[in-house]
């Protein structure tokens, strides 16, 4: 009697719900990641030992660079808008509705009030050259923003982020300045470094 042979198939394997749920995860992550807005400067942080995470929402940054100058940054659309309006009425500014969206979009800068309003309507503002806060005796402008800020936001968190080469003095007198406004409670940001 001879052998009936079966006909050998190899198995197939429907990969289309593997691609489907592929491009679902995608899709969900790119709608749920925020993007984080380009700098006014970059600063090359110290590292240090400390184990303490910075929180990542309801945060008042303020940052000096290398160069010494000081930069702001504080977290939400409503509380940016809140300020500038604010700081607008201080300093005889009046923004339009739109300079004030505009603004509460933005990532932080590093300006005087006198050229806020060129760097709002500035169509590249990556090009724009941040000149820094005002923060001596007779132009504190920080000192303004820090007051304004606490007001509209007073849950927020204040951190410092200073530069690796940004001087004591200029970081010192950003911890006065804080302190004036009774801010007695921030945290000095610094990379982790790995304990020996």
């Amino acid at each position: 009697m001879p052998k009936i042979k079966m006909p050998v198939s190899s198995p197939f394997i429907d990969m289309t719900p593997m691609v489907d749920l592929a491009f679902l995860l995608v899709t969900f992550f790119m709608l749920i990641s925020q993007f984080r807005a380009e700098e006014s400067a970059e600063v090359e942080i110290p590292s240090s030992i400390s184990d303490l995470k910075v929180p990542e929402r309801d945060i008042m940054m303020i940052s000096v660079d290398s160069d010494n100058l000081v930069h702001y940054n504080i977290d939400g659309q409503e509380t940016r808008a809140n300020i500038l309006k604010k700081m607008g009425e201080k300093y005889d500014i009046t923004f339009t509705e739109a300079e004030i969206l505009t603004f509460s979009n933005l990532a932080s800068f590093g300006l005087p009030m006198s050229e806020m309003k060129g760097f709002i309507n500035a169509s590249d503002k990556a090009s724009v050259k941040h000149s820094g806060i005002p923060v001596d005796s007779l132009n504190n402008q920080l000192s303004d923003w820090v007051l304004y800020s606490r007001l509209s936001s007073p849950q927020s968190r204040v951190a410092i982020r200073g530069d690796v080469n940004a001087s004591y003095p200029t970081i010192r007198r950003v911890m006065d300045i804080l302190q004036e406004k009774k801010v007695n409670k921030f945290n000095l940001i610094t990379n982790m470094e790995v304990a020996n």
